[in-house]
């Protein structure tokens, strides 16, 4: 397709475009004839954008009703829609829900590195260079010049490579100099179809006798195997490529590119078959079943740990593939995927499908082409995969669906929980959300009819639930070492697992060795110089580190406050964890799973794959090993300390100490053996501790929604969540102050007395990564009233722009830190 000139006309030939950029709205452009196809919808666009050229998303055919001269769209940049118009309506909820650009939401949904931009880049002219030879310039024109004489380069690369900011008057006065130029560039694509070099044979059948061995060779294979990749070819024959070469000059072969797919899967997977359901199973399959393709229905799977919702969630999938319906899965992290994944693909073969962020780019832009090209009707994903490209969505699936990690942080801060919901009302299709310990939110939906209840009450071939034990670690306040934190119930319990061959589970949501360093000297804490946060020591990298900015400082470190050398590591982590079972029991064999150890793309897979193979007998994790995982030989799961999410400034912490310690005690006793929980906690006596050694979530239910009640929180009310951020502390306060200030203005002259407005208040962690923090919440009963006041707040008076200070709206907000 060749670019053309942008022209101002009157046509009747135009769309609506969103544009990749946070600006609200969407615009119309004209499509000349030479580029008008009746299927635009869904494809990228180049458009002119003011003084510059940027992607476009087409979203509908529209009129030019005000009949002025609008501009022409540049080229169409994709052969194919990359989304069907059917999602359309859903990109549009989203951002008019979370008050997000509708561009920027689809460039979210879309695999990443698939944008054109045009970028300003400086160049030296030859006036420059002459300047440059003669010694003109002073310092820093030189070394300006120095720099844009090997390449043309933006403003951002050239205080990069300076390590130093440029003034604007700087290179201004350059310009006017004549000395250095500005151009505008085409940024190029990153992510684009993979091709490889092919090679066939053409009708020209060579002389007997003229060619050499190695191209008989090659010609033979052609003859045998049809077209053939230069790669295998080089497989085969010794320079094929310089001898493919010379055959396609003789005419006797042709090469040409041709597609690659690159597969993101591991390892083959056995196939297997469908298990006879259990009584109960078939009840919920056979009810839910009952309303694929009838309309908008939802469902709570509310199923015990080990109750098999994996088996009901594969059965529901075939019958709705059977029907031709397309089936959607969300899992919470990208750990859970191998897993689900392999047991997908073992039922359903190559029509399964995976998107996450653990994908390289062209994998998922492949994987996001099959999808919308409808070459595999079930996709299977982390919370990205809820924009998976479906046509006919007929079942949507949310396992683990009070999980948090399904409310993304930063960008376009959507819940997919709750985006399952709205795409499936909008596709008119059932969803399905299951936990073995569903969020209050959803479980109070059951009781307004919002959503129908399915449970599942036991678990499969009538296996017991795990024996739960709670130790009061109060009592080894005495102790010394480790033992303060291993009682001896969980030491005992550890050694009898192990005497059977059995596998042992210990459970520690802090990873690093020690989370508290202070000063033996003058009792001050190591804090990082960009948060408000103390470090965390890592003994694997000998360095304290930052959990939210990444900042790390050198184990030999001295007191910031007072210059001692006499930093003493205090508090734990699973690093402490670890050294600790191996120091216990130096026989076992010990791992760990948490961020640290699971950087590295298939470390996860390797580690539980040392489970499943039993080359692991005592794993120490994080929460990552709380969720789903099945393992039939871990037996005894150690709680180390059940209280650190209660400590939390969230009204949400008591429910998420209960989820966390259900989910890790429901990883015991999964096979045949019985198993057996040790829950130590400063706490015993909390209701949350108390339902979770119980494995009850009504009873705590029914404490946790009079508790919601009486303060109003989520469900009696919905809120939004204003953040205030800047690098300067005062220029930060003033504004988070201005804005409060702005907000009861606006409450007390449109007298919207429903919407409760707590703050202007530094965060609970007033300083992230070199950025003050303040926050504002809004709360209110009725949604679309706190939605008009939180958009005349933001859209009509801080989208106006501040250069110090950067607003962020969150509605629905999950972490109040």
């Amino acid at each position: 397709m060749n670019i053309e000139k942008s022209k101002m006309v009157k046509s009747s030939n135009c769309i609506e475009v969103a544009v990749a950029l946070p600006v609200w709205g969407t615009f119309t452009y004209l499509v000349p004839d030479s580029l008008w196809d009746v299927s635009l919808q869904g494809k990228r666009v180049l458009v002119p954008f003011g003084q510059r050229k940027v992607t476009g998303y087409v979203l509908e055919e529209t009129e030019n009703q005000d009949e002025k001269e609008i501009k022409a769209i540049l080229d169409i940049l994709d052969d194919n829609p990359l989304f069907p118009p059917s999602m359309i309506p859903f990109f549009r909820w989203i951002s008019d829900y979370y008050m997000h650009p509708v561009g920027e939401v689809i460039k979210t949904a879309l695999p990443g590195g698939l944008n054109l931009y045009e970028v300003s880049k400086l160049t030296i002219t030859d006036k420059g260079k002459e300047a440059l030879d003669k010694k003109r310039p002073v310092s820093s024109e030189e070394r300006i010049l120095s720099l844009l004489i090997k390449s043309s380069q933006s403003v951002k690369e050239l205080c990069a490579g300076l390590k130093d900011e440029i003034p604007g008057s700087l290179l201004y006065s350059m310009e006017q100099k004549g000395w250095i130029e500005k151009r505008r560039e085409i940024k190029a694509a990153k992510t684009k179809v993979k091709t490889e070099r092919y090679i066939s044979l053409t009708a020209n059948e060579p002389i007997p006798g003229s060619l050499s061995e190695s191209k008989i060779k090659i010609i033979e294979t052609l003859k045998a195997s049809g077209e053939v990749s230069v790669k295998r070819l080089k497989e085969r024959v010794p320079g094929a490529a310089r001898i493919v070469n010379s055959l396609e000059k003789q005419g006797h072969v042709k090469i040409f590119l041709k597609p690659v797919y690159r597969n993101p899967f591991g390892e083959t997977i056995s196939p297997d078959i469908a298990h006879v359901p259990t009584l109960e199973q078939d009840g919920v399959i056979s009810k839910i079943a009952g309303f694929l393709g009838k309309g908008f229905f939802s469902y709570l799977l509310s199923g015990v740990t080990g109750s098999g919702k994996t088996e009901v969630y594969m059965q529901l999938a075939s019958l709705a593939v059977k029907e031709g319906y397309s089936v959607l899965v969300l899992v919470p992290e990208i750990a859970l995927i191998s897993q689900i994944e392999g047991r997908f693909r073992a039922r359903f073969g190559e029509c399964v499908s995976i998107l996450h962020s653990g994908l390289s780019a062209g994998e998922k832009y492949d994987q996001w082409l099959r999808i919308a090209g409808g070459k595999t009707p079930i996709a299977i994903g982390a919370r990205s995969a809820i924009f998976a490209p479906f046509k006919d969505i007929g079942l949507i699936i949310v396992d683990e669906e009070h999980d948090s990690s399904y409310k993304q942080e930063g960008g376009l801060r959507y819940n997919a929980r709750d985006l399952a919901v709205v795409r499936a009302k909008l596709a008119n299709c059932v969803v399905l959300l299951g936990s073995a310990t569903p969020s209050v939110q959803s479980y109070h939906n059951i009781s307004k009819r919002k959503i129908s209840e399915v449970r599942l009450t036991k678990r499969v071939e009538e296996r017991n639930l795990p024996e739960i034990s709670v130790v009061d670690l109060k009592k080894n306040r005495d102790s010394r070492g480790i033992r303060r934190y291993i009682s001896e119930e969980l030491i005992c319990g550890m050694k009898e697992a192990l005497a059977r061959k059995e596998q042992i589970l210990l459970f520690l949501n802090r990873r690093g060795f020690a989370g508290f360093p202070v000063c033996g000297r003058c009792g001050e804490a190591l804090k990082c110089k960009n948060c408000d946060i103390s470090l965390t020591f890592h003994r694997s990298a000998n360095a304290y580190k930052c959990h939210y900015c990444g900042f790390t400082k050198a184990a030999n470190s001295s007191c910031t406050k007072c210059g001692a050398f006499e930093i003493k590591p205090f508090g734990l982590g699973t690093e402490k964890i670890e050294a600790a079972a191996k120091s216990l029991f130096p026989e076992a064999r010990v791992a760990r799973m948490d961020s640290d150890t699971t950087v590295r793309k298939g470390s996860t897979v390797k580690i539980l794959k040392g489970l499943k193979e039993k080359t692991i007998d005592i794993l120490v994790g994080t929460q990552m090993v709380a969720k789903g995982h099945d393992y039939p030989d871990i037996t005894l799961v150690g709680v180390i300390c059940a209280d650190q999410s209660l400590a939390f400034p969230d009204f949400r912490s008591g429910e998420r100490t209960f989820q966390l310690l259900a989910q890790v005690s429901g990883r015991a006793g999964r096979g045949s053996s019985p198993g057996k929980v040790i829950l130590q906690t400063y706490n015993p006596e909390h209701f949350s501790i108390v339902s979770a050694k119980n494995q009850d979530y009504r009873a705590f239910y029914e404490k946790e929604i009079l508790f919601r009640k009486a303060l109003n929180y989520p469900p009696f009310s919905r809120m939004i969540q204003i953040r205030i951020h800047g690098k300067d502390k005062k220029k930060t306060g003033e504004y988070a102050k201005a804005l409060g200030g702005l907000c009861m203005r606006f409450k007390k002259e449109f007298n919207m007395n429903s919407v409760d407005i707590l703050g202007p208040v530094e965060a609970p962690v007033p300083k992230i990564a070199g950025r003050f923090r303040w926050q504002i919440l809004l709360k209110g009963k009725e949604i679309k009233q706190l939605h008009r006041f939180a958009r005349t707040i933001i859209i009509e008076n801080v989208q106006k722009g501040n250069r110090d200070v950067g607003v962020i709206v969150d509605v629905d907000p999950y972490f109040m830190m």
